[in-house]
């Protein structure tokens, strides 16, 4: 009996690759920075802009999952275009691709909402997986930016300030940690001698704070937050 023809069929699971926006004011740097990431499967550059104010257009209309921003471009800089997309589309993850290796940049680009902070000089090496990192929804930073932060963390700490404030509250973190090793609402309302419901409503705020969705999520966060052990 003849065998009917096969057809392929897509592969299950497999997923799209990341579209990317891709915004310098010179042709010679977005064409190079598009070869590296055009080479990886699961990274596509769908559009190009040459200034801030042409890069926001472009997200508006590509609706990209990343855009990588130059500092210094002309009508509107990097910076600026992050700060506009940050608020137009809170969504989109913003990395900056930068020949500035300043401090004074780095701190702006985080305040700009960008994931990640990546030279220039480096690129073939770092800015792939800056990429996959800002996807993940984890912040990329070079050594010498990483330098920054403890130094401007420590500085702080001498002078006195106030420090960022906690995610989440001493009493939460004791609720979670005791979600994550498995405890009932009942179990924990005894052991720290609270209600039932005051229980629920700590977890209930967990959830939302961190955005969570579940007790498998909220575990998984406690080992990454070193409350307890995988």
């Amino acid at each position: 009996m003849p065998t009917s023809p096969s057809i392929a069929t897509p592969t299950r699971g497999a997923t799209a690759p990341t579209r990317i926006l891709l915004a310098d004011d010179h042709a010679l740097v977005r064409r190079g920075v598009r070869l590296i990431l055009d080479g990886e499967p699961d990274l596509s550059v769908v559009a190009e802009a040459g200034d801030g104010a042409e890069a926001i257009e472009m997200a508006r209309a590509e609706r990209p999952d990343l855009v990588i921003l130059d500092i210094a471009m002309p009508r509107l800089t990097g910076l600026q275009a992050a700060r506009e997309l940050s608020r137009v589309m809170p969504g989109v993850r913003i990395l900056m691709l930068t020949m500035y290796d300043n401090e004074q940049y780095f701190f702006e680009a985080l305040r700009a909402g960008a994931a990640g902070y990546v030279l220039k000089s480096v690129a073939d090496r770092d800015l792939v997986e800056a990429c996959r990192a800002a996807m993940r929804d984890e912040p990329f930073l070079y050594p010498g930016a990483v330098t920054a932060l403890i130094r401007n963390f420590l500085d702080r700490v001498k002078d006195g300030e106030d420090l960022p404030a906690r995610t989440i509250t001493e009493r939460e973190e004791e609720i979670l940690k005791l979600v994550a090793e498995g405890h009932s609402s009942k179990e924990i309302a005894e052991l720290l001698v609270i209600s039932v419901k005051t229980v629920e409503r700590h977890r209930a705020n967990l959830l939302q704070k961190l955005g969570l969705r579940d007790r498998l999520e909220l575990t998984r966060y406690a080992i990454r937050a070193g409350l307890i052990e995988p």
